[in-house]
């Protein structure tokens, strides 16, 4: 009976001491986490390496800290992966259109734009009684279109001749007679030629002028784009440091064509540029070099004699073989404020007149011609690419007319 007490005891204490046991685990699993101390345990950062140092923990305590791990040493520090490097796209070199034939071909255009002048001048011809009043407003409709005074009395008055010498004046007679009188006015006897070539053993150099606002950065990059479609090769440079984003620009319209652009930092020395842009294209033995200057304000006399340096520091080289102005048609006798300025500090040798596709100022090509004695060579008609074309009297004339 004590044998059986006894074991009963001992049973008791042994359930008890495991039940104790099982308390206690459960009691440690739902204990909540210890919070974290609220003062910051602050770590001295490593000192950075010198000069020659490696960065990171030693060879010795990466190797020590790789056998305590337990891992492979080629797994240890996986290598750094690259991001690809993807290349720019090339850009496509265009096939610019020739420029034989162009204003032919943009003749409609031109012909749209120029209607108040041609079109106003023969219906008033072509009035029955030519009296007075008639002429005056011939008179008008002339000098409306930027003519200038003079060469409107002096067209005015040969026409007066010439209608009362021929009597009748039939629609195609009036337009014969007109188209003679206007050609003469445009001097068909100009040499219109954009002179590419230097009389010695080097490219020939082209520098384009003219004020802001005139397109005369779009016009040199066609004006580019003119000459490779010509068979020249062709190195520009952005001498227009001045104006934000211009060098860019005009990059981007020699990448187009094929022709390398020598540039310098914003703002920097235009001459400077000029001279390395003149001295590149000797050393690749390119055809043309052609530079585009600033757009300098024609009130402004310092700007005037900084272009003067320029082309001063271009004839270093050799002398200038094509001075370009760029007048925006759409300014009529402000223009020829602009010519007489820019004239007075580089030689002009031609005119390149802008957005005669959207003006009826047509005029403003005779009057510019009278007024520096020297030619329109090329007129823009557009903003595509190809739209400066060579000026050919007789298809503007024809274009003013409609014949």
């Amino acid at each position: 009976m004590d044998i059986v007490i006894l074991a009963v005891v001992i049973a008791l204490v042994v359930v008890g001491v495991i039940s104790g046991f099982v308390v206690t685990s459960r009691r440690k699993k739902q204990r909540p986490p210890k919070a974290p101390s609220s003062t910051p345990t602050i770590t001295t950062p490593p000192a950075e390496p010198h000069v020659g140092d490696e960065a990171g923990p030693s060879r010795e305590e990466s190797r020590r800290t790789i056998e305590e791990v337990g891992l492979p040493e080629a797994t240890a520090t996986p290598p750094a992966v690259e991001d690809p490097v993807v290349a720019a796209p090339p850009v496509a070199i265009e096939v610019p259109e020739p420029s034989a034939g162009r204003l032919v071909r943009l003749r409609a255009r031109l012909a749209r734009s120029q209607n108040t002048l041609g079109k106003g001048l023969l219906t008033l011809l072509s009035r029955e009684h030519l009296d007075e009043e008639t002429w005056e407003e011939i008179e008008d409709t002339l000098l409306t279109a930027d003519v200038g005074v003079a060469p409107t009395h002096e067209l005015v008055e040969r026409l007066r001749e010439r209608v009362r010498v021929l009597g009748t004046r039939t629609p195609d007679e009036l337009r014969s007679l007109l188209r003679e009188e206007l050609l003469a006015l445009l001097r068909t006897d100009f040499d219109r030629a954009v002179k590419t070539e230097s009389g010695l053993d080097t490219p020939g150099v082209m520098m384009v002028v003219g004020v802001n606002g005139t397109g005369k950065t779009t016009t040199t990059g066609k004006l580019a784009r003119v000459l490779v479609a010509d068979g020249r090769s062709v190195v520009l440079g952005a001498a227009d440091t001045f104006r934000a984003a211009a060098a860019d620009q005009l990059q981007t319209w020699g990448e187009r064509v094929g022709a390398r652009t020598v540039r310098g930092p914003e703002g920097g020395d235009p001459a400077s540029i000029a001279f390395d842009a003149v001295k590149e294209g000797i050393a690749e033995g390119a055809d043309v070099v052609l530079i585009d200057t600033a757009g300098r304000l024609h009130t402004k006399t310092g700007l005037m004699d900084e272009l003067g340096k320029v082309k001063r520091v271009v004839e270093k080289h050799g002398p200038l073989d094509e001075v370009l102005l760029v007048l925006d048609a759409t300014t009529g006798q402000n223009g020829l404020v602009q010519a007489r300025v820019f004239a007075e500090v580089v030689d002009i040798t031609g005119i390149v007149l802008t957005k005669m596709d959207g003006t009826a100022k047509g005029g403003i090509v005779i009057a510019v011609q009278r007024e520096l004695g020297v030619p329109v060579k090329l007129i823009g008609l557009g903003e595509g690419a190809d739209d400066l074309a060579p000026f050919e009297p007789e298809a503007f004339v024809d274009a003013l007319i409609g014949g």
